[in-house]
């Protein structure tokens, strides 16, 4: 049976923002969870499809190939094993807690620990011919490091934070609404499970400083425009010690004064004077290889296009090498002498109308068929 479409299964918009895809998502999760309808095969699976759709959505990276190329694109590495997937259900107090830890201030699951920092973007312009072969890049990302002198804890060299009295270091606090008993983050510590009483002089009890990091960034030969590379663990530091988040490196390809890229092929326009156009020659043309013989035959039009196999681009995903495709621009010499005017002329009184200029003569028909053989 064929995979619905992710979006559909969480019924959300491709333009979704992650915190109304995790809405979306909590909302199918509950409805469909095994433990609010035990022996129902129908709502477990729709509760796996939907933990699919949102393990993949839910990631920058899956959700890019996935809008790109669909479950082919994502199929190698989205399964229904991970998270609250098929392997495990995530409980339903964990989801029910979710939605009114939001409610009520809080942040969903046990939050006594620290938290992941945020993900960044970096936009990487690129030249066109660094774009097709790959290349090494040093870029320099301002971020948010873990402080060296408390290493990240956000207490002063010597102490640690302690463990907060009033959760006992969960995190989380639970209050009396009516008959329910909710779950939400503890007013003293804001749900970090544990308090700082002699903060760090550094980071001023924050565990984090800011800093301009250095970092080499290996492009892969054939991005292109949107293509983006992930650095793991490049992103800000997580808070009080929390692991760090991803640095993503968005490609722009800069214009190129010759070639225009689209996917693997490439095009270029190639003047021709009109006496090579009208009796055929042989051109020099470039590629990204180096120079080339392009022979242009006799009678040859504005706008032809010549075909180059395998000079285009490889790229990034496979697949074969592009061609380049070069289109002739028949050139009208400027600047003629009066002896060279002459021999136009010359040229001109021999010839022969549609014979030598089929194309004008079919376009002046047509002219005087649109006017009603109007002469003109």
């Amino acid at each position: 049976m064929a995979k619905r479409d992710y979006y559909e299964v969480l019924g959300v918009s491709r333009d979704v923002s992650a915190a109304d895809l995790k809405k979306a998502y909590r909302r199918v999760a509950m409805k469909h969870h095994p433990d609010r309808n035990p022996g129902d095969e129908e709502a477990e699976n729709k509760f796996k499809e939907a933990s699919e759709a949102y393990e993949v959505l839910s990631d920058a990276q899956k959700r890019s190939a996935y809008d790109q190329f669909g479950h082919a694109g994502v199929d190698q590495s989205a399964g229904m094993g991970g998270g609250a997937g098929a392997g495990g259900f995530g409980s339903f107090s964990d989801i029910f807690g979710d939605v009114f830890g939001d409610i009520f201030g809080g942040g969903g699951r046990g939050r006594g620990g620290p938290s992941r920092g945020a993900d960044l973007r970096y936009n990487l312009e690129l030249s066109l011919e660094d774009a097709v072969r790959g290349t090494n890049v040093q870029i320099k990302v301002p971020t948010l490091v873990a402080c060296d002198t408390c290493d990240g804890s956000g207490a002063k060299k010597g102490t640690s934070p302690k463990t907060c009295t009033t959760c006992g270091g969960i995190g989380q606090v639970r209050m009396q609404q009516g008959f329910f008993s909710v779950q939400q983050a503890c007013p003293t510590c804001r749900g970090k499970g544990s308090i700082i009483t002699d903060p760090c002089g550094s980071c001023h009890g924050q565990g984090r400083v800011e800093q301009t990091k250095k970092l080499s960034v290996k492009v892969p030969a054939g991005v292109d425009t949107g293509d983006r590379i992930r650095l793991s663990g490049e992103g800000e530091a997580g808070a009080e010690g929390g692991p760090a988040g991803d640095l993503y490196v968005e490609v722009h390809v800069k214009p190129h004064e010759i070639f225009q890229r689209d996917g693997a092929d490439l095009y270029c326009e190639v003047p021709v004077d009109f006496v090579d156009a009208a009796l055929g020659g042989e051109l020099e043309v470039p590629t990204l290889d180096g120079r080339v013989k392009l022979k242009v035959p006799a009678e040859t039009q504005t706008g032809k296009l010549f075909r180059l196999r395998s000079k285009g681009v490889t790229p990034v995903r496979g697949g074969a090498r592009g061609d380049l495709m070069c289109r002739v621009v028949v050139e009208t010499p400027v600047d003629l002498t009066g002896k060279q005017k002459e021999l136009l002329k010359e040229f001109q009184a021999t010839m022969k109308g549609g014979k030598n200029s089929p194309r004008q003569s079919s376009w002046f028909d047509g002219m005087k068929n649109f006017f009603g053989d109007m002469k003109i």
